[in-house]
């Protein structure tokens, strides 16, 4: 167990990486500026829709902030995962600088598909979270052990191929999860766990795609495909 925890160990290790604070910052603000748009979209559009006047204006105001606000923030972790990954190629390029050196540049999967990767791995993260709050809703219990392994399976396949695909094509990153699917799933489940705590679930995509770095190289490096 304690070598296929030594991915995550490493990610964490290297958290005060120039690199990483200045992705983790960046990601921050963008998902932060992102929220305060969507709150205020949310909150006009349930105002212009009802037209109201007087103590239930006020009244339809107040709820529709509240509604606003806990959308808003059960949408942050996504948006971040999404924005985070448009930095991915930072984070790996980092991590290899200082962990494998002697690595060929990466040359995989077009740049449009990276970044398709990218949208889907966010869209992945809300869906997840909906499956999740469902589980828990409807399970009492159980249900959060079916969340946290829904979302074990999808964070740790999508960063995964996410990365993979820096060096190789989509089918390629498929073919070689399946292949490295347990140290993928093992650093999926202590990132979903990440995930339901606060604070520390902003750091998913920094050390979700570090992590997934070393998994990447271990696993060609197994295979002969280094």
């Amino acid at each position: 167990m304690s070598t296929l925890l030594t991915p995550l160990a490493r990610a964490l290790g290297q958290l005060n990486d120039r690199v990483f604070l200045g992705v983790l910052a960046q990601s921050l603000v963008l998902a932060g500026l992102s929220f305060f748009a969507l709150h205020a979209l949310a909150i006009w559009i349930v105002h212009g829709m009802l037209q109201l006047h007087g103590w239930l204006a006020w009244l339809v105001d107040i709820v529709g902030s509240v509604a606003a606000s806990a959308l808003a923030m059960w949408l942050f972790l996504p948006l971040a995962a999404t924005i985070g990954t448009l930095f991915m190629d930072r984070i790996a390029r980092a991590v290899e600088a200082r962990w494998y050196p002697d690595l060929p540049p990466a040359v995989g999967a077009s740049v449009a598909s990276q970044i398709w990767q990218g949208l889907a791995l966010g869209l992945r993260i809300l869906l997840l979270n909906l499956l999740a709050l469902l589980f828990v809703l409807l399970i009492p219990g159980v249900g959060l052990l079916v969340g946290w392994a829904v979302a074990s399976y999808g964070l740790g396949r999508g960063l995964f191929e996410a990365v993979a695909m820096r060096r190789m094509d989509r089918k390629s990153a498929e073919r070689l999860y399946r292949q490295a699917r347990w140290p993928v799933l093992v650093q999926g489940a202590a990132i979903a766990m990440a995930g339901t705590m606060p604070l520390l679930n902003l750091l998913i995509p920094v050390i979700g795609t570090a992590a997934m770095v070393h998994v990447l190289d271990r696993a060609m490096a197994e295979r002969g495909t280094l």
